[in-house]
């Protein structure tokens, strides 16, 4: 797995993109094999407030049910309506595509460099 330099990763398999004042939120790569084909995710209404740490949605695959972990906390200024409606996007392009939400981020829970990633998973 090629992970991006320029995004920072939880321990909870979820990585974070800085956007100018919002960040991106999806999920790894590896959280994405590891829950097989995901066929529901349900995430936080847009103008909700996450907390770092707390759950703030669902992903649902052939497999298991996973909560979504807030890697930061803030208001949701965005969804990805599209892997709602497609949630293969999620699976088929974890860093692209298949991204989750967009917070204005106001404080941020323990993250992990590329590096640091790569070695809690293995890879």
């Amino acid at each position: 797995m090629s992970l991006p330099a320029n995004l920072r990763y939880t321990r909870e398999h979820e990585w974070i993109e800085d956007r100018d004042d919002v960040v991106r939120i999806g999920i790894t790569p590896y959280a994405a094999e590891a829950l097989g084909d995901i066929v529901y995710v349900q995430l936080p209404a847009v103008g909700e407030q996450i907390e770092a740490g707390q759950t703030c949605g669902e992903l649902e695959s052939t497999k298991s049910v996973s909560d979504l972990y807030a890697p930061v906390t803030g208001e949701v200024v965005a969804i990805n309506e599209s892997v709602v409606d497609d949630p293969a996007q999620v699976n088929a392009e974890p860093f692209g595509a298949g991204w989750l939400l967009e917070v204005r981020a106001t404080g941020t829970g323990e993250v992990l460099s590329a590096e640091q990633y790569a070695e809690l998973t293995g890879e």
